[in-house]
């Protein structure tokens, strides 16, 4: 059983091609035209993305990616921890009902909190708290500045004052005294983030944090500097070729608290702000397109069904296709299943008949319009 399937060229678990019995990097630097026209006049003779199966049974930290320019300077400073300089935007797409924190919560609804729930306070202190109350939700300016200061506050709090009021709003939760101001599903959250890291940040980070639970098919966009953790579920995942994070919390992994804070976007925004929107493909209507606003990758959620002959379109981008459920015969490598993973040159096609209903999912470079 495994927790993370990679699937991409990055150094530090590149893909294998099994008939030739190579790296899939190595692969590609023997037959760059492989790559095709999308990826070559875009990001030289390099793939540029990395594609992943994530199952999440214990939360995964709270973290931040950094853009190119500071994935850059943080490599040049700090290569032992920032070990590539690339950006890493990435997209989630549920496979089963995924949990996530993601992006800062609506400034009203942390107002609501801060005013409701005295360990929040204690562990923010009096500048911060007053600052979050007294400002006005239509001044944007003040909203990001209050957001930082709190947040930063928080994050760079004692460890044994945040130790001491998890204990104590938990203690609270578990007994059911009242705390009008935390709904049930944000209690349940609280609770067992507390199980799984007892007394840590993170816990309090939930009270800022957009709490998204997504049904399978639903994707959330992940911008560069958007703090998020996942929490629960199995995902496909796709971003650039990267393994850049700053961590704060909700991990035993090393926290770069200053660099976070400090590089974190700190607008407020609703759930249904970090949500992706697919487009049907106006060639394939068996096809869902999730194109995020960055050139490095994009994902085909190709459903087809049973006893059919289907053919995976000529892209001018490489692909990499995973079957994540029901059978089918492929012209190029035979029959394949559940967890069969393909590396589809560009300007290659591929048919398949299916014996059951078949789910495909594809990344690949678009062409920017």
């Amino acid at each position: 059983m495994y927790a993370e399937l990679w699937m991409g060229t990055l150094a530090t678990g590149p893909a294998v091609v099994k008939p030739k019995g190579i790296l899939l990097p190595d692969y590609i630097a023997k037959n760059p035209s492989c790559l095709g026209k999308t990826i070559l006049d875009g990001f030289n003779e390099a793939l540029p993305f990395l594609f992943k199966v994530l199952s999440v049974n214990k939360s995964l930290s709270i973290q931040a990616h950094p853009n190119k320019k500071h994935a850059e300077e943080l490599n040049r400073k700090f290569p032992d921890i920032y070990k590539d300089s690339n950006h890493k935007p990435e997209m989630a797409l549920a496979l089963t009902d995924f949990e996530g924190m993601c992006g800062f919560r609506p400034f009203s609804e942390l107002q609501i909190y801060v005013k409701g729930v005295p360990e929040l306070a204690i562990v923010l202190g009096e500048a911060a708290v007053e600052s979050v109350i007294s400002i006005d939700v239509n001044d944007e300016g003040a909203i990001k500045a209050a957001l930082k200061q709190a947040f930063s506050f928080l994050m760079r709090q004692d460890s044994m004052v945040i130790l001491e009021q998890v204990m104590t709003l938990v203690a609270r939760l578990e007994s059911h005294l009242p705390v009008d101001c935390i709904e049930e599903e944000l209690m349940e959250l609280i609770i067992r983030l507390n199980s799984q890291f007892p007394g840590d940040v993170g816990i309090f980070a939930a009270f800022f944090l957009n709490h998204m639970k997504l049904k399978p098919g639903e994707a959330m966009f992940l911008a560069a500097n958007l703090p998020h953790a996942y929490l629960s579920g199995d995902c496909i995942e796709c971003m650039a070729t990267s393994d850049n994070v700053v961590r704060a919390g909700l991990t035993p992994k090393f926290k770069d608290v200053d660099t976070l804070v400090e590089m974190l976007d700190y607008t407020p925004r609703s759930k249904e702000d970090n949500l992706m929107s697919p487009s049907i493909s106006v060639d394939d209507p068996c096809v869902r397109v999730f194109k995020p606003p960055v050139p490095d990758f994009a994902v085909h959620d190709i459903q087809i069904e049973a006893e059919r002959s289907y053919v995976l379109s000529e892209e001018k981008s490489a692909s990499i296709v995973i079957a994540t459920e029901g059978q089918g015969d492929f012209s190029t490598i035979g029959k394949i299943g559940p967890g069969h993973v393909i590396f589809l040159p560009a300007n290659e096609s591929c048919s398949v008949k299916t014996s059951s209903n078949m789910v495909l999912y594809r990344a690949l470079c678009l062409p920017q319009v």
